[in-house]
């Protein structure tokens, strides 16, 4: 289905229902328009970047750590079109700014990426971790301009040792809603779960970059990434009649964010959900669900529409609409057909949920549950044809038969091969069409 100009909204459900059936599930593909109509520029006030580097004395061991987050800061620095407002932001167990040192934003253009690259020359590592005054310091930073575009990239080599769990939260809190920040951890003694509250709470990445000399690469793809967004603060809406209650809002592709929490509600029977920063032609999917009063054979209902919405001069404007309608029937033909694509997101679900589970209890010690649920996701992996996924888990666990799930967890595993696993683990392998 064709949306309003700015993006195109198409729903994959089976339509119908049985005799007392009451859970819709649909799959919403939602496209960014590439061909004109979606903004060729940043809107009002441009886009602006911020890279926030671990100083801590951590990154002298090896001193390449930091010789190589240097060159790919500079590497990133290269890519930042001009005009685009940069900083660079540097963090211990405090935070400074490395350039502009005045907290300020620079604008980017060949004087002032040569002196970042002259700043990032300075800088030594001293102290500890205290990520969340990292976070701070950006966003006092980033308030200093006016971009409607603003977007981070986090690199640490280490835990968050130096400021509680609390203050932490507080700072993600603090810094929601106002900026995306991608997150990376080099090496293999920082915590993911740490980096993993920072990318989703604000709409970012994990991963891990286990050598340091994959740092400029990262780096300059992350980037490229960020300058290929042009439409900021989009929503999705998801409106639901009286007589239906929503289950959960979760985006299945690329990667499996439950949204479900994040709701804001935005009239009767409506809620906004955070989508972050969009390029042209980009292209989600969404997994929607609800659940419905029945009714009799034949009796169509309309249970859900779900909009993208965005903040124009002139108030919210809708760029993109879709229905979920669903039709009971008393013909079993048509109420049992399962539609491909909402079973290949739930089946990618339940392998994310199966990774964690898996290595959770691997943590602590239970190998039987760490078996069970990692052989589950293996099996889960092979049906699906990630092979990303596949490949991951076989670092982790011996793969007696994929098919079914037999496997054998490994006397020793690497500590990256883990934690690239858990990072990678949400995700996805686009289901498309047929």
């Amino acid at each position: 289905m064709t949306g309003l100009p700015g993006f195109t909204v198409d729903i994959d459900q089976n339509p119908y229902l049985p005799v007392g059936g009451r859970d819709v599930s649909a799959v919403v593909t939602v496209t960014a328009d590439d061909t004109g109509d979606a903004p060729s520029a940043p809107p009002r006030g441009g886009s602006a970047e911020i890279i926030i580097i671990d100083c801590s004395g951590s990154m002298d061991y090896p001193p390449t750590k930091l010789a190589e987050a240097r060159a790919a800061t500079a590497a990133a620095v290269d890519v930042i079109h001009d005009g685009t407002s940069f900083a660079i932001v540097a963090g211990t167990s405090t935070s400074w700014p490395v350039y502009p040192a005045d907290g300020s934003m620079a604008v980017a253009g060949e004087r002032t990426r040569a002196e970042a690259k002259a700043a990032l020359r300075q800088l030594r590592a001293n102290g500890g971790t205290a990520i969340g005054q990292w976070l701070q310091l950006a966003q006092q930073i980033f308030q200093t301009d006016p971009a409607t575009l603003r977007h981070a990239i986090l690199l640490t080599d280490g835990k968050n040792q130096h400021e509680t769990a609390e203050e932490l939260a507080a700072a993600i809190t603090l810094c929601e809603g106002s900026f995306r920040c991608d997150c990376r951890g080099v090496g293999t003694d920082w915590e993911v779960s740490e980096l993993r509250k920072i990318s989703t709470a604000l709409l970012g990445t994990v991963d891990i970059v286990v050598d340091p000399a994959g740092l400029a690469a990262d780096f300059e793809e992350l980037m490229r990434g960020a300058m290929s967004k042009q439409l900021p603060d989009v929503l999705l809406r998801v409106w639901t009649p009286q007589q239906a209650a929503l289950k959960f809002v979760k985006q299945v592709a690329p990667a499996i964010d439950d949204l479900t929490g994040r709701r804001l509600a935005s009239g009767a029977q409506a809620g906004d959900y955070p989508t972050g920063a969009w390029a042209p032609g980009e292209s989600r999917d969404y997994h929607v669900a609800v659940t419905v009063n029945p009714a009799n054979p034949g009796q169509e209902m309309l249970a859900a529409r779900v909009s993208l919405v965005a903040s124009s001069p002139d108030g919210q404007q809708v760029l993109g609409q879709g229905l979920v309608r669903v039709t009971w029937t008393d013909d079993e033909e048509l109420s049992t057909r399962i539609n491909p694509r909402v079973a290949g997101y739930t089946g990618q679900a339940e392998l994310a949920a199966a990774i964690a589970d898996g290595l959770e209890a691997n943590k602590r010690g239970d190998e039987d549950v760490a078996t069970a649920r990692l052989g589950r996701a293996v099996a889960l992996a092979h049906r699906a044809g990630n092979e990303e996924m596949a490949r991951l888990l076989a670092n982790v666990v011996d793969v007696v038969d994929e098919a079914t799930g037999t496997v054998r967890l490994k006397k020793r595993v690497d500590a990256a091969a883990e934690m690239a696993l858990d990072t990678r683990s949400t995700k996805t392998v686009r289901v498309r069409k047929g």
